[in-house]
């Protein structure tokens, strides 16, 4: 090829010139490691007040300045929901609470309650003001209001689509963030009473217990029916119990897309997953992105990152929102989970080259004979089936079974801290 060929080459190739920030949850401060280890641009988090999620572990002033620490030795921020939707008894200590954020280098709050949003632009100016997904934001009138009121980023509502994404980022020129992994809710996001009217916890101060997911039959009732279960039953014996829970959102294949409509933050959903969910999620999408910013003619959606995602779903997934309203087939009427094929198992703390012996932190039972898999963002994913067994002291074992217990045995290829071991479940 001569020099001009290669030019006019170079000239006509598209070019990402900007990469979405990756965005990745962490309920406690291992997550949030892990988070940032695996890829994430960004982690949210949940303090101890003024968030959703209050079933999460969430993190005191001093765990946020410790991930802030962590995070900046990568180039990664810190952003912190404040996203309750606040009664009068929840406002005490909020000037003092945002000021320790603003100390302790949190990049922004997620918020969704007005009073907080003029308190912190008072109290701690520092911060940058993102609108909560609680809000709903739908439309690009309302992203321009929020504009207005000096907000620097809007998450949109789950229900939003593609076409409504690109006519807010024509109309409005702010930074818009959307999930694209994770839970959904059957209403709109923070706005159902089923968990305050079942359980008297409130959905939307952090106490949401998924009333959606739980199992129902369904009664006609009758004329002389004195207490529930005792109408006319709407399902047969080998019906599986009704659930009104969508499924969760999967949006690999839209990744191209979202970097082409200028969608600024990519999120995933789920504080209270654990970290081989964490890991997975994010490693897989820092794969298709990078993917894809790198090369975007001639990329394609690499099988095997379907395959690993698939590894630490608990649910079957859809695409919810972006090209069309879901109906029924995104919809969880009949069924509740899939199981997943292989179980977290355990952490790498170290490796020692020479000895080819890995010490690890165990998450999960297992014991000589299983077959494992290996994976972390800085090796090749492998199998094999696990040798022998040391315990700290050196003793031989039968089995891992102990809860965050140190073992040692050989593994074929270096490992690194932090990379994963799953382990394959029997069939």
């Amino acid at each position: 090829m001569n020099q001009q060929m290669m030019e006019k080459e170079t000239k006509s190739k598209r070019v990402i010139t900007k990469k979405p920030e990756l965005l990745a949850p962490a309920g406690n401060l291992e997550k949030l490691k892990i988070a940032v280890h695996y890829g994430a641009d960004a982690v949210f988090i949940g303090g101890r007040e003024f968030g959703l999620r209050s079933n999460a572990d969430n993190f005191s002033i001093e765990e946020m300045a410790e991930g802030v620490r962590f995070a900046n030795q990568y180039g990664a921020h810190i952003y912190v929901t404040t996203n309750i939707f606040a009664h009068n008894e929840n406002m005490a200590g909020l000037q003092e609470y945002l000021k320790d954020l603003e100390r302790v280098g949190v990049k922004g709050i997620i918020v969704a309650d007005p009073l907080i949003i003029e308190t912190c632009k008072q109290t701690a100016p520092k911060l940058e003001i993102h609108l909560s997904t609680q809000q709903s934001l739908s439309n690009w009138q309302a992203v321009q209001f929020w504009k207005e009121e000096g907000l620097e980023r809007v998450v949109l509502a789950r229900e939003v689509g593609l076409q409504e994404m690109l006519e807010m980022k024509k109309n409005v020129d702010i930074e818009i963030e959307t999930f694209i992994h994770g839970a959904m809710c059957i209403s709109y996001s923070g706005r159902c009473v089923l968990s305050n009217h079942m359980t008297a916890r409130d959905s939307n101060r952090g106490g949401c217990c998924q009333s959606c997911r739980w199992d129902y039959f369904l009664y006609e009732e009758g004329d002389n029916a004195t207490k529930e279960g005792e109408g006319k039953p709407l399902f047969a014996d080998e019906d599986a119990p009704f659930a009104m829970s969508p499924k969760d959102l999967n949006l690999i294949e839209a990744i191209p897309k979202l970097v082409d409509a200028g969608i600024d933050s990519l999120k995933v959903e789920g504080r209270m997953k654990s970290i081989h969910y964490v890991a997975t999620v994010v490693s897989v999408y820092r794969k298709v992105i990078d993917a894809y910013c790198a090369d975007p003619d001639n990329f394609t959606i690499d099988p095997r990152w379907l395959t690993e995602l698939d590894k630490c779903a608990n649910r079957p997934t859809a695409p919810a929102f972006f090209e069309n309203t879901p109906g029924h087939e995104e919809q969880m009427f009949r069924t509740h989970s899939q199981k997943t094929i292989f179980d977290f198992a355990g952490v790498v703390l170290d490796y020692n080259e020479k000895t080819q012996m890995v010490t690890l932190q165990q998450r999960n039972h297992f014991r000589p004979g299983d077959m494992i898999e290996f994976f972390g963002p800085d090796i090749d994913d492998f199998s094999q089936k696990v040798g022998t067994i040391w315990d700290e002291e050196g003793h031989e074992i039968d089995a891992a079974r102990h809860p965050l217990q140190i073992v040692s045995f050989k593994v074929e290829k270096p490992v690194k801290p932090y990379n994963m071991m799953r382990k394959e479940q029997l069939t």
